[in-house]
C-alpha cells in the first residue's frame, strides 16, 4: 500500500491538527516530525508527554497502514511509552515494524530531539481486521 501525507491528513485529521509532517513514508520506516510549539508544551518548555505519545501513535498507525493489504482496518491494542528526557525543539518519531502478522502487528517507535538524543520510545501492538471474504 502507498500512502501520501495528504491522505494521512484526510484519514487522520488529528495528525494535521498537531502539525505532524512525514518526511519518510516506507513500509520499513515512517518518520513523523512534530515541532514543539507553545500550545504543545508543558512546564519547563518541553513537548508535552501526550503530544509525544500522539506522534508515536500516528507514526505507528501509518507504519501499519503501509504494511497491510488495502481494505484492512487497524487500531491500537496496546501502547507502552518510556520517557527518557524532555523533547525540546522538534520531535522526530521513527517507526519500524517488528512483526506484522495476520491479525496483530508490533511496531517500535523512537523519538529523537534536535540534538539526535533519544528522548522516548514506544512499543505498540496494533490489531488488524482484514476484509471479509
Amino acid at each position: 500500500m502507498v500512502i501520501t501525507e495528504e491522505q494521512i491528513y484526510a484519514l487522520a485529521p488529528f495528525a494535521a491538527t498537531l502539525g505532524i509532517r512525514f518526511p519518510t513514508l516506507t513500509p520499513d520506516r515512517v518518520q513523523a516530525v512534530l515541532p514543539t510549539t507553545h500550545e504543545l508544551s508543558t512546564l519547563g518548555g518541553g513537548l508535552h508527554g501526550g503530544a509525544i505519545m500522539s506522534v508515536c501513535d500516528v507514526a505507528s498507525a501509518v507504519c501499519v497502514a503501509l504494511n497491510v493489504d488495502e481494505g484492512c482496518v487497524w487500531s491500537t491494542a496496546e501502547s507502552t511509552t518510556y520517557f527518557l528526557r524532555p523533547v525540546r525543539g522538534t520531535a522526530t518519531a521513527t517507526s519500524t515494524p517488528l512483526k506484522v502478522g495476520r491479525t496483530l502487528a508490533t511496531v517500535r517507535t523512537e523519538v529523537h530531539d534536535d540534538a539526535h538524543e533519544l528522548c522516548a520510545h514506544t512499543t505498540q501492538m496494533v490489531h488488524i481486521t482484514r476484509p471479509a471474504g
